[in-house]
């Protein structure tokens, strides 16, 4: 039973209980915190554990009495539990982006059909807001959540906690360094890098990079794809050439001028490698209001597609990501716990081709 998820051991032995006959239809099984207390668990798993075998229609829930294992034709409400698989829980940070909407297209067409009904919670950036939603879809029952983590430096407890009670969960996008559990992204490092090489080879000796505060493996993973590409040809890496802004400028309405500023200080700079599409949007602004003509006198390349037709782009496969991302819950939710991480490649759209 080693590798099964807590909640799944949980169910094993109530249906071994059944089977033996020590538990008959019509009997109480112990109560969330009795099973937590027993299995030395969280509420949170005890509570999955209880609600998966409800939806499955072996246990009846009576609110204010407690759980009971079904008798014959018992609850219509337990019936019709059992004719669906519950819901699954999706957790965004936003929906500021064409990626943000896609994920949420994608994730609802795959778990709809999948026979799982979708609750979506946004938490406009906040880790705090993100632990709230957390703790709430728990409560409210849902089977397993999808998480787009926050852009914060450090680890959601309310994330670690999930991994460590083995709640069925994966997190998209991102990924925990060093934490063993689900999660689907793209190949942010291979594709930089590619995309970089590809501004080296035409002839750009002077690219900057655009990005924000690395706070997230996304991010991170497209700084090391820059940097590689360097190394690859045994160049040196000039940093005065990055544009590092902080989460508050750009919050805050700041990030336009910024890099203007910095492009403006910086003449040499013939090309731009920036790491997302609102920071790309700026950077074509700011070249447009220095009257640089794009991509003649400054090249941009970024991740995701951008509004512009003259600015060459790494293409995320959003919805593949949805499609694993959705068959890694779904397994868990049947008894499989292998906890591992999933990268998508990335295609690099080329405007100069």
């Amino acid at each position: 039973m080693k590798n099964h998820p807590l909640y799944k051991q949980i169910q094993v032995d109530i249906l071994g209980q059944i089977k033996a006959g020590k538990l008959r239809p019509g009997d109480r099984v112990p109560s969330e915190k009795e099973l937590a207390e027993l299995y030395r668990v969280s509420q949170i798993t005890s509570k999955n554990a209880l609600i998966g075998l409800a939806d499955e229609g072996v246990l009846v829930r009576v609110q204010g009495k407690g759980t009971f294992v079904r008798q014959e034709g018992e609850s219509a409400q337990t019936m019709e539990n059992a004719s669906q698989r519950g819901a699954i829980g999706l957790i965004l940070p936003c929906m500021k982006t064409k990626v943000d909407q896609k994920i949420l297209d994608s994730i609802e067409k795959y778990v709809t059909a999948s026979g799982y009904s979708l609750h979506v919670r946004i938490t406009r950036e906040s880790q705090a807001e993100e632990s709230a939603a957390i703790e709430a879809m728990v409560n409210d029952g849902v089977r397993g959540l999808i998480i787009f983590p926050t852009e914060e430096e450090r680890y959601n407890e309310s994330i670690l906690r999930l991994s460590l009670d083995k709640f069925p969960h994966v997190l998209i996008d991102r990924f925990l360094k060093e934490i063993r559990t689900y999660s689907v992204s793209s190949d942010n490092m291979t594709g930089t890098e590619q995309a970089i090489s590809y501004l080296l080879d035409n002839g750009h000796e002077h690219i900057a990079l655009i990005t924000p505060e690395i706070t997230n493996t996304a991010t991170e993973e497209r700084v090391v794809g820059f940097e590689k590409a360097y190394m690859a040809r045994k160049l040196p890496i000039d940093k005065d050439l990055w544009c590092v802004l902080r989460i508050e400028d750009i919050s805050g309405g700041n990030a336009q001028a910024i890099i203007e500023a910095f492009l403006s200080e910086r003449p040499a700079i013939t090309a731009a490698f920036v790491v997302n599409v609102e920071l790309t949007n700026y950077a074509y602004y700011a070249a447009k209001r220095m009257r640089k003509a794009v991509p003649d006198e400054l090249e941009l390349v970024c991740f995701d597609r951008p509004d512009f037709q003259d600015v060459s782009h790494l293409q995320q496969n959003e919805d593949e990501m949805c499609k694993v991302t959705v068959e890694l819950l779904h397994a868990q939710l049947q008894g499989e716990y292998d906890p591992r991480r999933i990268v998508v490649p990335v295609t690099f759209n080329n405007k100069r081709t």
